[in-house]
């Protein structure tokens, strides 16, 4: 049986090696035992298949403490799809909020540029004036 090292998973999984060494820091992939003869370690069979739900994860916004809530989920029996569900819907409006909020700042920074002549002394600059009022 030929063992996968964690040079092979890396290159399987699209990741590099220190990302993998630092998600089994997190918790997120056990580090394999070393065999008792020597040898690398075997990243096969689970490992590559868990490494790409985590970047999968991650592509959809899943922070690595709730890709490691999602890996319980997934490994526990019991769990319903309507767990999981609840988690993505979560996520989602959670984005949507952050969107909201930077598509505000956007709109407040066109605003004060949009009064800043672009030139003159520093003392008549209407953007810092703007962040500096406090009301």
């Amino acid at each position: 049986m030929k063992v996968l090292t964690i040079g092979q998973a890396a290159k399987l999984a699209a990741l590099n090696i220190e990302t993998i060494r630092y998600y089994e820091r997190k918790g997120l992939i056990a580090q394999p035992k070393r065999p008792l003869g020597g040898g690398a370690r075997d990243y096969g069979g689970k490992t590559v298949e868990r490494l790409h739900f985590i970047s999968q994860a991650k592509e959809h916004g899943f922070s690595l403490a709730e890709i490691g809530e999602l890996l319980e989920l997934r490994d526990e029996p019991d769990t319903s799809c309507n767990q999981v569900r609840a988690r993505a819907i979560a996520k989602r409006e959670y984005i949507q909020s952050k969107i909201e909020r930077l598509q505000h700042m956007c709109a407040s920074l066109d605003e004060v540029v949009s009064q800043c002549p672009g030139s003159g002394d520093l003392s008549n600059c209407s953007i810092l004036e703007a962040l500096e009022n406090r009301n």
